[in-house]
């Protein structure tokens, strides 16, 4: 089975990652981290939108969010999603395409957000100073930027000691089931990259295989203050534990 990049266009991860967070406990909490961060009824960017879980969760607490993502498939989710809540709440939400590395909207915002270790994704060096290069362009003076990074630690335990169990056994809106495995999973102290093959399998109500997608995870690990502070952004508090495998960094723009 040819293993494809995670959230890749045919891949199975974008089409039932819904299914995945919603079973993961260990993002309980998140969103009220973030929504603590930003003044009653302000402006944010969320980095990394994803099929909006929090972007329409702060817009239901009266915040204005863009929400960028690089992955079509992950957008295409979040418009349908968009499409059925009131207009007066699908209005505080814009979504665009676009590379967080990269991004100018050529507006700013009370708080930048970058969940769900969304920048671990890239390697650390260049990739993460220009995400953080944009969080800072698009940081009103003195607004905070708030990035959710694994702790290196978990990334660092083995895999399941049976690749043939799966991690995952969640039911699924056809009356299916959604299994995940992971196949492979190693971790390199050098780089501090964890790499992880999951493999995801759609079961039908009879217990039988609709689609099998092999999917490529990687995650990496740094200290981001040093690599934020060219872009003008300092810690401005102790991280924020979440879930018990990863921290919320907040940085301020002076």
């Amino acid at each position: 089975m040819t293993t494809r990049p995670y959230y890749a266009e045919k891949g199975l991860s974008a089409a039932f990652y819904d299914t995945v967070t919603a079973a993961d406990t260990r993002l309980e909490g998140d969103l009220d981290a973030y929504a603590r961060l930003a003044p009653a009824g302000g402006t944010i960017l969320e980095l990394g939108v994803g099929t909006g879980r929090l972007a329409f969760g702060l817009a239901e607490r009266g915040f204005s969010v863009v929400g960028v993502d690089i992955a079509p498939a992950m957008l295409a989710q979040a418009a349908a999603k968009q499409a059925e809540l009131s207009p007066a709440l699908a209005a505080r939400v814009e979504l665009r395409r676009g590379d967080m590395t990269a991004l100018d909207l050529k507006r700013t915002f009370d708080l930048v957000i970058c969940p769900y270790f969304t920048l671990a994704h890239m390697p650390r060096g260049m990739a993460w100073k220009n995400t953080f290069a944009t969080a800072s362009r698009h940081l009103k003076a003195g607004g905070l930027a708030a990035f959710h990074l694994p702790l290196v630690d978990i990334m660092r335990l083995p895999g399941p000691p049976e690749s043939s169990q799966p991690v995952l056994d969640e039911p699924i809106p056809t009356g299916g089931r959604l299994l995940l495995f992971v196949r492979e999973r190693s971790f390199r102290e050098d780089v501090c990259r964890l790499d992880q093959v999951i493999e995801y399998v759609e079961l039908d109500a009879r217990g039988q295989a609709l689609r099998q997608s092999s999917e490529r995870l990687t995650y990496y690990h740094a200290d981001p203050a040093p690599l934020a502070a060219p872009a003008g952004l300092t810690p401005d508090r102790e991280p924020v534990p979440i879930g018990g495998v990863g921290e919320i960094h907040v940085f301020i723009k002076a």
